[in-house]
């Protein structure tokens, strides 16, 4: 089987490591990418949607990536212990609209031996912004390193 490096159990830096390839991913918007770092049959829980397994999360990934334009995330580790891994997370997007949101949100993670996420369970709250609100302005992709984080930015 794959092996997704850091892998368990996790120490503080192994975990942020993991926290920060998580981050990474997503901002590329590539759900057929993103999916990999999941186990075949991994269980979800994301607001009220409950995908099971990978080809469930590459769909409600479409969907998500469809619907948030401009989406541009910023994770932060909170909490680790052996194969667990605690996240707080805010994110950035407009609708169809143009309403601009930011949404809030908390992760937790349980990862196999071979370090792929087998659940994952996300609480998120979505809080209208105007445009000029915004705290994301890096160009699409990869936050860069000297971007500040959720700390940093007072999220």
């Amino acid at each position: 089987m794959e092996q997704r490096p850091p892998l368990p159990p996790f120490t503080a830096s192994s975990a942020a490591q993991k926290v920060r390839m998580a981050e990474d991913a997503w901002n590329t918007r590539d759900p057929d990418r993103v999916v990999l770092v999941y186990t075949p049959d991994t269980r979800w829980r994301n607001r009220a949607e409950f995908p099971q397994g990978r080809q469930q999360v590459l769909e409600f990934l479409r969907r998500k990536w469809a619907r948030e334009l401009d989406y541009r995330l910023i994770k932060e580790l909170w909490a680790c212990a052996d194969n667990r891994i605690a996240v707080r997370f805010v994110y950035e997007w407009h609708d169809d609209s143009g309403q601009w949101y930011r949404s809030h949100g908390n992760e937790n993670w349980e990862f196999n031996p071979q370090g792929l996420m087998q659940a994952r369970h996300a609480s998120i709250n979505d809080q209208p912004i105007a445009e000029s609100q915004r705290k994301f302005h890096w160009p699409a992709g990869r936050r860069p390193d000297d971007h500040p984080g959720l700390s940093e930015l007072g999220l």
